[in-house]
């Protein structure tokens, strides 16, 4: 021992009496105490408190790079015997369990083990309880609106101008255009009773080899196809389809998977598609999936810029970029289409952590410069500056400025930000992009560096859609022009199909070397049962009851039920310019949820899904507009006639 080498000590007592000796013990266990004690009050990534605490205690997600947000996050996700409560009944009789339904479950064992991080926040982290709280009790309240802070599906209800499946389900008054919608029903069911019978649970249907396909954009969550044709069911009428879609998502749809995910597909198709059925059914097993789901996407905004990296492990909640994305960026198509999901998480969970997650992306894009008024598609989300200066409206960029006007379509027209955005962003578009070919078509070329590449995407095509109802709150002067303009790129889109020998349209065409929407590269030539020429056609008709938009939707059909209709569903092909199929042995999920539904909203009335109610995410999940007032004042009516 030490105390033998020390001078005036003796070996046998060490100079101490009993007293002292039980003094200096008494000392040294309030030493040891104090320090294992301070271990509570480290960091939560000091390396001795993951050592030493129990692994079971949640870690914090970080966002940007203030201790506010690190103790925000911290207090919403509940410890792990939380995360997994005993099934609960909903209003509709199902038994689910989410995180943020059981959140408020037992809030004084959150409080205990998190008290340090209202320090860190200044006193933010009570604020953020009463939050988390809140979203609780209203994801687990099934309809009751007495409370405003709680969602009502009776008062949602209330603030429609007309219901959402119409007078008649839609259904025409012409024999010829009822017709041609019973067509693309019928279509609708063949694809869904292959897709059950052999490929049922699984993300899409191989229609060659009859079997199903997983793939690695979902991170092990399953179903895909599933998720993505419970609305499309819905409006038509399938309902027995539609039933089995639902038992299987009561009854599997797992969504404690522990794979990497897109984070925007599986907000546009998962999230999306459990929001809409919610809002169509009422189905309370479809909200509470939707908002399990949408709290295991938040960790991927843990960066210093709260910008989101593009892959999420949903078990873990790391997060990394695309290996292919220039410099570990973020693409500006994927953390810029999360706004309208996002803003209607916060509406049933009452809790507005999602909102500030998207407005945060908001802010940034707001403050740093862009080149001529544009928005390049690689921003880094360590830095928050542009890495690459490619533009374009197709793939990359596209749902960005489609989510910009519909962000503020959907606040009823009182989101003036997402307006100024969009139009400015429309303004820069229009001087740098858009183009007019030597034969009179317009189309939007990219734009690398300054240097215009004449080439346009299929995936560009939706514009014309998203132009046109965009033109009507556009500066007075301008409106018609805007309404011009979606007409001409849907016309060009049109053009890229009837110049194919199939028509049906190539993945991308090119305005250079003579050619005109046509596809020059071998590479370009697919055609995978994309949506986005039927959307524009779908909106067109809307807008304009134009009859071109029928009869050019009609011939998409036909081209459809001839090269991609085969034995056991449908399938794209490899070669839109030869009569001799090729075909992909893919029947992707999107097919079920846009483009069979667009052609369907096509050919029926307009009071099927009014876009004075609904707006489209971009996988054509519908969602509502947010009537703020309306809301308030529904709630306001029924506490002063329940007193």
């Amino acid at each position: 021992m030490v105390f033998r080498k020390l001078p005036g000590v003796s070996a046998s007592g060490m100079g101490l009496r009993l007293s002292q000796k039980f003094v200096f013990l008494l000392f040294l266990s309030g030493l040891v105490t104090l320090c294992f004690g301070a271990l509570f009050f480290l960091p939560d990534s000091v390396r001795l408190k993951r050592i030493f605490l129990s692994k079971t205690e949640t870690q914090p997600v970080t966002v940007g790079s203030g201790s506010e947000n690190d103790a925000r996050e911290h207090l919403k996700r509940p410890n792990k015997e939380q995360d997994h409560p005993r099934g609960m009944t909903s209003a509709k009789g199902e038994t689910t369990s989410t995180k943020l339904k059981n959140l408020s479950r037992k809030p004084p064992v959150v409080v205990s083990h998190e008290a340090t991080d209202e320090r860190l926040a200044g006193g933010k982290a009570m604020e953020d309880l009463s939050r988390t709280e809140s979203a609780s009790e209203k994801a687990t309240s099934p309809d009751h609106g007495a409370n405003s802070d709680t969602f009502s599906y009776v008062m949602f209800k209330r603030c429609l101008l007309k219901p959402p499946l119409g007078r008649d389900g839609g259904k025409p008054s012409d024999p010829q255009t009822n017709e041609r919608r019973e067509k693309v029903k019928e279509m609708m069911k063949f694809a869904w009773d292959n897709y059950k019978q052999y490929a049922w649970g699984k993300n899409e249907l191989r229609p060659l080899t009859r079997n199903g396909h997983i793939g690695n954009m979902f991170g092990g969550l399953r179903g895909a196809s599933i998720i993505d044709s419970l609305d499309t069911l819905y409006i038509m009428g399938l309902l027995d389809e539609y039933n089995d879609a639902r038992e299987w998502v009561k009854t599997s749809l797992d969504l404690s998977s522990n794979g990497e995910a897109s984070l925007f597909e599986v907000n546009i198709r998962y999230v999306g598609g459990l929001l809409s059925a919610y809002y169509l059914t009422g189905e309370e097993l479809f909200k509470n999936k939707a908002l399990e789901l949408g709290e295991k996407l938040l960790p991927a905004f843990n960066t210093p810029t709260g910008i989101p990296r593009g892959v999420i492990n949903l078990g873990s909640g790391t997060s990394w970029s695309w290996g292919w994305a220039s410099a570990g960026s973020s693409i500006l198509a994927e953390f810029g289409t999360l706004h309208l999901e996002f803003i209607h998480l916060t509406e049933l969970s009452n809790n507005p952590i999602y909102t500030e997650k998207v407005m945060n992306i908001r802010k940034l894009l707001n403050k740093i410069e862009k080149p001529h008024g544009l928005y390049p598609n690689f921003l880094s989300p360590v830095s928050g500056n542009w890495v690459q200066h490619h533009v374009s409206i197709g793939g990359l960029g596209d749902s960005f400025y489609e989510y910009l006007i519909k962000s503020y379509l959907m606040s009823d027209k009182t989101d003036e930000d997402a307006k100024m955005m969009y139009y400015s962003a429309l303004e820069a578009i229009e001087t740098n992009l858009v183009q007019k070919s030597p034969g009179g078509l317009t189309y939007m070329a990219e734009w690398r560096g300054g240097i215009l590449d004449h080439k346009m995407g299929h995936l560009a095509c939706f514009s014309g859609g998203m132009i046109g109802i965009g033109a009507d709150d556009g500066a007075p002067e301008k409106r018609q022009h805007y309404l011009d303009l979606a007409a001409e790129i849907t016309h060009t889109c049109h053009e890229s199909y009837t110049r194919s020998a199939t028509k049906l349209g190539p993945e991308a065409f090119r305005f250079d070397g003579g050619a005109e929407a046509t596809a020059t590269r071998l590479s370009d030539r697919y055609y995978i049962l994309r949506p986005e020429v039927i959307e524009s056609y779908m909106y067109m008709w809307r807008l304009t009851h134009d009859p071109k938009y029928r009869d050019w939707g009609w011939e998409a059909v036909e081209a459809l039920e001839q090269h991609c209709r085969v034995e056991s569903g449908f399938s794209g092909i490899r070669d839109v310019y030869t009569m001799t199929a090729s075909h992909d042995n893919m029947q992707q999920s999107f097919f079920l949820s846009e483009t069979l539904k667009y052609l369907y909203l096509l050919f029926s009335d307009d009071d099927l899904l009014p876009l004075e109610d609904w707006v489209f995410n971009t996988e054509a999940h519908p969602l509502p507009i947010v009537r703020k007032s309306c809301l308030q004042g529904e709630a306001t009516q029924d506490k002063t006639a329940s007193e």
